[in-house]
């Protein structure tokens, strides 16, 4: 057993405010950090969409749908792996409406804003793979910085560690395990996602760049790298959290985020073999505001090449004399 003596000096402490009341109005750390996330991924988004040649801030009509969208199967989905906890015996079930207090599920999310960011494609006329490849990046940085809300939060810590950089959590808490002694360290899981979280978004932006993976291809990459730190980081996890086959729901949800980005990259790779034509679908393509399209005016002349003798003779012929 770790004890408060096998704590070592040079641990991470945690915070200790969650908040700050601005008069009547509180404002949750937790709450600023998925803010500061999201401006990040929209921006980054944009910027990536608008190099492909897409209209300058469709993002954010896309994202009009795909971020309340993501937010609510979030909770939909911490909720229901977390049933006892909202709805089991002296549970408050009113507080599964608490999401201030923290409670989000990342992959719930990414099923909530995929079905956002489909409709929201559809509706500007964006390919819908072209957006989650330019995603993939700023959704793996917002993660990142989403985390520190876990932080603030002393939540979703990892077992007891006396390793030197162990998380001081305070005594009592609503997640402490029963048995442990007071000044027990733990692993900063969030800590270490965060740092899985921004080397993934290097590799993604090089490889992204080396090989130039369109298509879903970035995007699949994104799944299986994202997916395969969760397995480790979720295991070692000690909140509670529904068993199924005596693992963890959220790593068998980050096994089938492996399993799902691997397919995507495989099967888009042999699909689709070469470039994206346009980051628009067929029909729907954007042009820039001022833009000369002579060619969809009614005064369009080709002067590609000067017409041939048959056809000035035969002008010549037709056009009758003037005196």
């Amino acid at each position: 057993m770790i004890t408060a003596a096998a704590s070592v000096v040079a641990s991470i402490p945690s915070p200790s405010i969650s908040y700050f009341d601005i008069g009547p109005l509180r404002i949750h750390f937790y709450a600023l950090c998925i803010i500061t996330g999201i401006i990040v991924a929209v921006l980054w988004t944009n910027r990536r969409l608008t190099k492909r040649g897409a209209e300058p801030w469709v993002v954010i009509d896309i994202a009009l749908l795909a971020v309340p969208l993501a937010i609510v199967c979030a909770r939909i989905y911490h909720v229901l792996t977390h049933w006892d906890f909202y709805f089991g015996e002296g549970a408050n079930p009113l507080s599964a409406l608490y999401i201030w207090e923290g409670g989000i599920a990342i992959y719930g999310a990414l099923i909530g804003g995929a079905v956002g960011a489909w409709l929201g494609c559809r509706w500007t006329g964006i390919r819908f793979w072209t957006f989650a490849d330019a995603l993939a990046p700023g959704l793996l940085l917002a993660q990142a910085i989403g985390r520190f809300g876990n932080w603030f939060n002393q939540e979703l810590y990892g077992l007891p560690t006396d390793v030197p950089w162990g998380l001081e959590i305070d005594y009592p808490n609503p997640a402490w395990p029963i048995g442990l002694p007071e000044g027990t360290l733990f692993h900063p899981t969030f800590l270490y996602e965060m740092i899985w979280n921004v080397l993934g978004v290097v590799v993604l932006v090089w490889a992204g760049r080396q090989f130039r993976l369109q298509w879903g291809r970035l995007f699949g990459l994104y799944l299986v790298w994202y997916s395969a730190g969760r397995i480790v980081w979720e295991s070692i996890r000690i909140d509670p959290s529904e068993i199924i086959l005596g693992i963890r729901t959220n790593v068998w949800a980050a096994i089938l985020g492996v399993a799902i980005g691997l397919v995507i990259f495989f099967v888009q790779r042999r699909r689709h073999p070469g470039f994206e034509p346009s980051p628009y679908v067929p029909g729907r393509e954007w042009t820039a505001e001022g833009a000369v399209q002579s060619q969809n005016t009614d005064d369009f002349v080709d002067v590609s090449e000067p017409p041939t003798s048959e056809v000035a003779g035969a002008s010549a012929t037709s056009t009758p004399a003037t005196n």
